[in-house]
């Protein structure tokens, strides 16, 4: 594909993760096979602490939230007071958990309890983060020429941290001025880009947004966002309309500046 100019007014880029840095395949048969893996283990060996505790009570609104909303899902009660059954409410967190994951579900909840499970596994070696080979030397030309970077993903901002600080081009957290995840809002709502424009401290004009999937583009652009769509092997396919509506691009590399120094 040939070069695609960067809007002039652009003085933010905002990046996904999931099939624009970095490939679907890392998460699909890494990342969530890792959850699947160990997290029983995971929460047998920390169902005391605090922090499981904070995850598991997360998980319990989402629940009940889930069944105000008559969402199919596992129906179990999650009570972390029952000493007595430690493990049936574990297998219950497990059900919940599977299913979530199964249904591709973005809930704050689950990706906060992955997040605090890939933790172990990044820190320990047993995973590094994949990022494309043209993604590093792109975002250190957009910084040394006077651009934000920002990154926003429906992975926790602690996953997106680890993703990029136990990489395999080493830690390149410092690429980046700031995280976004979905406590901020869903990535196919308009408001969530305006969220973050109000937060960036720009208006919504001055930031570009590159992303693999469709409805995040529609919603950015909504938000009067200027939206590029990152074509990688495995990203879900695009409709003709989709693909003549938007810029295209394989390859960061291809993104060319304008109107800068």
């Amino acid at each position: 594909m040939a070069t695609v100019s960067i809007p002039a007014r652009t003085s933010a880029l905002l990046l996904d993760i999931e099939g624009t840095t970095t490939p679907i395949t890392f998460v699909k048969d890494i990342l969530f096979p890792y959850i699947t893996e160990h997290l029983e283990d995971h929460l047998s060996t920390h169902w005391e602490e605090d922090e499981c505790k904070q995850d598991v009570h997360l998980l319990k609104k989402q629940m009940e939230e889930d069944m105000r909303q008559n969402r199919a899902c596992p129906v179990h009660t999650v009570d972390q007071t029952v000493h007595t059954d430690e493990e049936k409410a574990i297998r219950e967190v497990v059900e919940n958990v599977m299913w979530q994951m199964a249904s591709d579900r973005k809930s704050t909840a689950l990706k906060q309890l992955q997040g605090h499970m890939w933790r172990a596994a990044y820190t320990s070696g047993r995973i590094k983060g994949e990022i494309y080979p043209d993604v590093v030397p792109s975002v250190k030309t957009w910084r040394e020429r006077g651009l934000k970077v920002y990154i926003y993903s429906s992975g926790s901002v602690e996953a997106q941290k680890l993703l990029f600080g136990y990489s395999v081009e080493g830690d390149v957290l410092d690429l980046f001025d700031g995280h976004f995840d979905t406590t901020i809002g869903a990535k196919v709502e308009a408001k969530s880009y305006e969220r973050i424009a109000e937060r960036i401290g720009c208006q919504p004009e001055e930031i570009t947004f590159l992303t693999d999937v469709s409805r995040e583009a529609k919603a950015a652009e909504e938000a009067r966002l200027n939206v590029l769509v990152v074509v990688r092997p495995g990203n879900m396919d695009l409709t003709d309309e989709e693909s003549a509506h938007y810029n295209l691009i394989t390859s960061f590399s291809q993104l060319q500046l304008t109107g800068r120094a």
